[in-house]
């Protein structure tokens, strides 16, 4: 039987993994520690994040930072301003990663990207909840009209011009769904406050 040496069999098992993978489960997966370091400092693999590794020979990343939260904090849900970006309802650069998690949840910790956590109820948590497929990694993040009503329930916080814009935004693309949007303001108590914005714009 030919001889895999450490590295190669390493790449395999990463590539098995879709290219990136954790120090936990490259360590379950039978890699060793010095392997693993060795990968890094000759730059075979790529480091996302404390404990979180990429294979460098894969193509760029279409979406880094989004790619990382997701591996890293996988009960995490895109939300709010980032939401707002990720379904180009906002011309606002986002400078950190809005993520909701349930209340009672650990808070993550990331060098890179910075995040801002929000806690959402868990009715508001669970609802309204999109998987998308980026760099074949499910990115978890909430649908526009769920983001909408969001968007009013943290106005004080975030700005009520901020949900005012992505509201317009989002009317004049056509054909909105009022209706899910209605449900969204009622699981986050802002439908009275959300109705005469809606009427006045439609």
């Amino acid at each position: 039987m030919k001889y895999e040496k450490p590295i190669d069999k390493a790449v395999r098992v990463f590539r098995e993994h879709g290219g990136v993978m954790r120090t936990s489960q490259a360590l379950e997966a039978g890699i060793h520690p010095g392997t693993l370091y060795a990968m890094r400092d000759s730059q075979v693999l790529e480091r996302l994040a404390r404990g979180l590794y990429r294979l460098a020979d894969l193509p760029p990343l279409e979406n880094p930072d989004l790619t990382t939260v997701a591996l890293k904090v996988p009960q995490g849900v895109i939300c709010l301003i980032s939401a707002l970006d990720f379904h180009d309802l906002t011309a606002q650069i986002p400078h950190q990663i809005d993520l909701a998690l349930p209340r009672g949840a650990e808070p993550p910790w990331l060098e890179h990207p910075p995040l801002r956590i929000f806690r959402f109820s868990p009715r508001s948590y669970l609802a309204g909840v999109e998987t998308h497929q980026i760099d074949d990694v499910p990115i978890r993040v909430y649908g526009p009209e769920k983001t909408i009503a969001d968007m009013f329930k943290y106005r004080n916080k975030l700005g009520l011009d901020l949900a005012l814009e992505a509201l317009q935004t989002y009317l004049n693309r056509g054909r909105p769904d009022l209706g899910q949007i209605h449900d969204y303001a009622r699981i986050d108590r802002v439908a009275n406050i959300m109705r005469p914005y809606l009427e006045a714009l439609l």
